[in-house]
This record gives structure tokens, sequence and C-alpha cells, in this order.
């Protein structure tokens, strides 16, 4: 029973909600940097747009049901995180690289660094609502012999 609970409940659908904001504002960025001004900096409109399309895919599977959707949303959040950390640490050390921003250029200091809290606060919301474990009602009720599985 514990692999159908969604995890958009309480927190977790404010989690959701960030990762579709931010989902909407790096497509759009991106769409607008690829469409206007792409010879100006493509490695760092292409990152803005592969950074996009981990926001939609950890948008949709952290709000969808299932043991698959669980490790869809643990890859998409890791690769996140990754990707804020490396692009984060190159845009600085080397700035010549990357002369235009993007979303996840110095660690996220153009969005107020929610790109670097949110794939720390989405693994930790992802470990708290890991298949397999159970809700804490659940849990008690296992404790007094009461739940039947």
């Amino acid at each position: 029973m514990s692999q159908q609970l969604t995890r958009a409940t309480g927190p977790g659908r404010l989690l959701i909600a960030v990762y579709g904001v931010f989902a909407l504002a790096a497509t759009a960025r991106a769409v607008f940097q690829i469409a206007t001004k792409f010879s100006d900096a493509p490695v760092a409109y292409l990152l803005s747009a592969f950074a996009a399309l981990v926001y939609i895919a950890a948008t949709i599977s952290l709000s969808m049901r299932g043991v698959r959707w669980y490790w869809i949303s643990v890859v998409a959040v890791v690769v996140e995180l990754l990707g804020v950390l490396v692009i984060g640490a190159l845009s600085l050390f080397d700035s010549t690289a990357f002369p235009h921003d993007t979303v996840w250029s110095a660690f996220g200091r153009g969005y107020g660094f929610v790109p670097l809290l949110l794939p720390l606060l989405g693994l930790i919301w992802l470990h708290r609502k890991r298949p397999g474990t159970a809700p804490q009602q659940s849990a008690a009720a296992a404790q007094s012999g009461n739940a039947h599985d």
C-alpha cells in the first residue's frame, strides 16, 4: 500500500508547485534565449534548456504515484543537484566558459539560490516518502497489531 501513497501531500504540494514554477520559468527563458540569441552563448542556452527538462521531469514525477515515479523523481532531483553544483562552480571559476547566465549559474544566484536549495529539499522529501516506509499512523497500528497488509 505504501507504494501507492502520493508524495503530493503536505509540504510535497509546495515542493511540486515550486518545481512547476521553475519548469515554466526555465522553459520560457531557454526558448527565448535559443530563439533570439543562440549564437551569443549556445552552451549556456542549451544548459538552460536542459535545466528546464530536468525541472519538468521532477515536477511530473514528484506528482505521480508509484515506485517507478519515485525513482524517476530521485534521478531528476539528483541530476538537478549535480547540475547546480557543477555549473555553479564552473560559472564562478571559469566565467569565460559561461559568458551568459544559466538557471544554475553561480549556484542559482539569479533565482535567489532556490536552485541550490530545491534539490536538497527534494531529496529530503523523497527520503521521507520513499517506497516501503509506512506512514506514521500505519506504523503505530502495526506495532499495536492492528495493521493488515
